[in-house]
């Protein structure tokens, strides 16, 4: 459920030379209360919002409930009072992702192998291989929209351009079930007319940066010398990006074998609390959880995330990257709970030091300076078990040397014996002992 602006101006006739536009992007339609209505299906044309529970969410929203000011990441609590009829069912990622790789998989990949995959509910296609059995890009476009609709009873729009940003931004202009075709020759014109938040990668800190130096749109960023917008965001890279986007250029190119960018764990507390073990202890839970799918997928991360959200659904998130990858909660966990530290203390809350294995008395009378309303954990900078070399450090040898066998390498068995006994008898049926 997508929050990005959206012009009614710009669905219109752009022209229908597609020449060069390879690229399509396809975008689900609310594609999680879509899925609820396909299997029920006497929700149709009825408010459907998905997230239940009074500390939850909405993840996403009908059509019909938007007109009630419906968004996603909206509290639970204020979806059911602007919307007091709306039908509210849980979260069933398991449906989701099911539907998500049989249309994938029975629709898409039947044109091409040329698919980047980019979430649950979106990806792009590179059709230049399929033009010899297709006549054009849009009749692709049409029939993927037909087959998603016939075999799934799901709506998708698409966008068809020469290159990815112009293609997304067409999609979510196209939506709700639409189709738009941006011919190369009005790239520049069509991003042109959008405001800046219309161009995927903008948000709030970098439209607000953008407005100080005078720039409310993307036809004003367009008339900036790339150096300006250097200067202007303060960086080269994300300068050089904007300055291609502001003239509906793009230089990335499809990833056909997208690895998982990261993994991750958070859960929203019944209460808000400040009790600092209480958050600790939801670390601990969400770092095991990580470590976890970590080995489930064979991947090493380097670098460790904690998120949390406070009472004012205000958030902050903190990392660090090691200096070696791990999957084990005994290396993640004390990571997570050194992060919190971290934010606390850059919170002005100094006091609130996290405690050691064998604090626990002490961790309980520890205050937080705000109250927390959600923690998580999640890992990145992954790579494949087999594919990552690992250096033992002089620490290592030292301790494998008078245990004769490496600490962190035991613990990691010990983990993995877990994972088995989790896998026959459920995921809380054992726990690792501190």
């Amino acid at each position: 459920m997508s929050n990005t602006p959206r012009l009614e101006a710009a669905k219109r006739d752009w022209g229908h030379d597609e020449t060069g536009c390879h690229v399509l992007h396809i975008d689900m339609d609310a594609f999680y209360a879509s899925c609820e209505v396909a299997r029920h299906p006497e929700l149709r044309g009825k408010p459907v919002i998905i997230g239940t529970g009074t500390r939850s969410v909405v993840s996403a929203a009908s059509y019909e409930a938007r007109p009630y000011g419906i968004n996603s990441a909206m509290p639970v609590s204020r979806a059911r009072r602007l919307c007091p009829q709306g039908i509210f069912l849980p979260v069933d990622m398991h449906y989701y992702r099911s539907t998500s790789r049989k249309i994938f998989s029975e629709v898409f990949s039947l044109i091409t192998d040329q698919i980047e995959q980019v979430s649950v509910d979106e990806g792009y296609m590179d059709v230049s291989s399929a033009m010899q059995q297709w006549s054009s890009p849009s009749q692709i476009g049409a029939w993927i929209r037909q087959q998603v609709w016939e075999h799934f009873h799901v709506t998708c729009s698409v966008g068809i351009a020469a290159n990815k940003l112009v293609a997304k931004m067409a999609s979510t202009n196209a939506k709700p079930d639409g189709m738009l075709l941006i011919p190369k020759s009005q790239h520049a014109a069509f991003v042109q007319i959008m405001p800046l938040r219309g161009i995927p990668g903008i948000g709030p800190s970098l439209e607000k940066r953008l407005s100080q130096w005078g720039i409310s749109s993307v036809a004003e960023l367009s008339k900036l010398a790339e150096s300006e917008v250097n200067r202007v965001v303060g960086s080269s890279t994300l300068g050089h990006t904007l300055f291609l986007a502001a003239q509906g250029q793009d230089e990335r190119k499809l990833s056909t074998h997208t690895q998982e960018k990261s993994i991750g764990a958070e859960r929203t507390f019944a209460k808000d609390t400040t009790n600092q073990a209480t958050v600790n202890a939801l670390l601990r839970q969400c770092s095991d959880e990580v470590a976890s799918s970590l080995r489930k997928h064979t991947l090493l991360a380097r670098t460790i995330t904690v998120k949390l959200r406070f009472a004012d659904l205000s958030y902050v998130t903190k990392a660090h990257t090691l200096e070696r990858p791990v999957d084990t909660v005994s290396l993640i966990y004390p990571q997570a709970v050194s992060l919190c530290k971290q934010i606390f203390s850059s919170l002005g809350n100094s006091n609130s030091t996290a405690p050691s294995r064998t604090d626990t008395d002490g961790a309980a009378t520890s205050t937080l300076a705000r109250a927390v309303r959600l923690a998580g954990v999640s890992a990145s900078g992954l790579s494949r078990s087999q594919e990552t070399p690992i250096q033992l450090t002089i620490d290592d040898l030292i301790s494998e040397d008078a245990t004769n066998g490496n600490r962190p390498e035991r613990l990691s068995d010990a983990e993995r014996t877990l994972d088995t006994i989790r896998h026959r008898y459920g995921k809380n049926s054992v726990h690792l002992g501190w």
